[in-house]
């Protein structure tokens, strides 16, 4: 384990051709000199090519680094959401030092180098909003802090980040986080939201996260990959369900309230199961509460812990057919084959005239029933027929806000907002983990 804070990596910009950068404060270049406040950045030839607003120019072949001064940030337009629906750009304010890295010469990543507490600050006022109870808020910087030195932990190591294993018959897809080669991690939902200072509202953020410093989830001697997501719709999911075929001791399937609900292990159990509203600190219709946890561009979505969703055949054929390039033909049906514990899909069969397959795992389902993403992968189908006895219509009724393993960031905030302590939340929600400070 780590005994000391470490810098990373976050890519603030990947892939891109051209952006603009305004300096606020002292930047210097390589070789002392110092960079002008409003920077262009364009990659010409596979150089990276620096403009001022003057027109002097800064080219490098592959990589430039950018010093920022003690109390200098950095502004400029970043792309968040990244295919879900709340997909927006946003003018962003950041701190520490630019790196711009050429990507086999023809586009660049820009990335932000800073240290891993002040990075945090910045996450845990993106994940949720800043004016969140302060309990909530500590509990959010510990699993985030956790989850990220694990993966990074996890990235020097040979399992692999993501797999893909496809035939005429099935396509089972997953994506992980320590994909990234040039960069610790990405700035958006793929691994942590990091949308620099602009949203640290409040002083409770700041004191969350010194009051947490250098504390991570641990588990057997080693950091715990401490997953989160919005809502787990009642019952947290395992590890499997989304990724690969590991099981953790800490992220077992937990029920989110007091009662106990049984898990999900056929067909029947997830059609009540996800039919009802069993009581659960995540399943809230607070708007007071919900507007003081949730970021703005999350309080658009309502209906997270049970939601509902309907298709046309014709509708869902086209969309199956632009999301996994796949003519079913005429679509006959859509049947679980593998559930989780928590009612989420980790296989399912659909079937039509001209090709049945089986998809998994539950990020790749929720991409392909979606123009942007379902919420989660737990739902149940109920087809809709003509008078003749054809498919006109697929329903789907599901549950919860994301992948479900680990920390319920809607549940947690409810349990801050009812009086519970950190610990008390991060006991709940990761089964024999314990809290270990690892540096000062």
């Amino acid at each position: 384990m780590i005994d000391c804070e470490p810098k990373i990596k976050v890519a603030l910009l990947q892939d891109c051709r051209e952006a603009r950068i305004i300096l606020n404060g002292v930047f210097h270049l390589p070789g002392g000199q110092r960079a002008a406040a409003v920077q262009h950045i364009r990659i010409i030839a596979g150089k990276i090519i620096l403009n001022d607003v003057a027109g002097h120019e800064f080219a490098v072949e592959k990589e430039t680094f950018l010093t920022a001064g003690k109390h200098s940030t950095f502004t400029l337009n970043i792309k968040i959401g990244i295919d879900f629906h709340w997909q927006r750009i946003k003018q962003l304010t950041f701190r520490g030092n630019i790196i711009l890295i050429s990507n086999a010469g023809l586009s660049f990543h820009l990335l932000n180098e800073i240290l891993l507490e002040d990075y945090l600050s910045a996450v845990v006022s993106s994940e949720m909003s800043a004016a969140a109870p302060l309990e909530f808020l500590k509990a959010q910087a510990i699993t985030a802090r956790s989850w990220l030195v694990a993966m990074l932990e996890r990235k020097n190591t040979a399992i692999a980040a993501c797999t893909d294993f496809c035939n005429d018959k099935e396509i089972i897809r997953w994506r992980d986080t320590n994909d990234h080669l040039l960069f610790d991690v990405c700035a958006d939902d793929h691994c942590q939201r990091y949308q620099g200072i602009t949203g640290i509202t409040t002083a409770d953020v700041n004191k969350a996260v010194r009051a947490t410093r250098g504390i991570y989830l641990v588990y057997e001697n080693k950091i715990c990959d401490a997953r989160y997501y919005k809502s787990c719709g009642g019952r947290t999911e395992i590890f499997l369900t989304a990724w690969q075929e590991e099981s953790f001791p800490y992220l077992q399937s937990i029920t989110d309230n007091a009662c106990s609900c049984p898990p999900v292990q056929s067909e029947d159990d997830a059609r009540k199961w996800l039919k009802d509203e069993p009581p659960a600190y995540c399943n809230t219709q607070d708007e007071k509460l919900l507007s003081r946890i949730l970021p703005a561009f999350d309080r658009d979505t309502i209906d997270f812990y049970r939601w509902h969703v309907s298709y046309d055949r014709e509708e869902l054929e086209e969309l199956l057919f632009k999301k996994s390039g796949i003519d079913f033909g005429t679509l006959q049906s859509l049947i679980p084959v593998k559930r989780g514990p928590s009612g989420r899909i980790s296989k399912l069969q659909i079937a039509g005239t001209k090709r049945i397959i089986l998809v998994g795992k539950e990020l790749e389902i929720r991409r392909w029933l979606s123009p942007t993403h379902l919420l989660s992968s737990a739902f149940v189908v109920s087809p809709e027929y003509s008078p003749t006895g054809v498919i006109t219509r697929f329903l789907l009724d599901g549950g919860g806000w994301g992948h479900g393993v680990g920390l319920c960031q809607i549940g947690a905030a409810v349990m801050a907002a009812k009086g519970f302590c950190a610990a008390d939340i991060l006991t709940h929600y990761f089964s024999g983990a314990r809290l270990q400070k690892l540096y000062e």
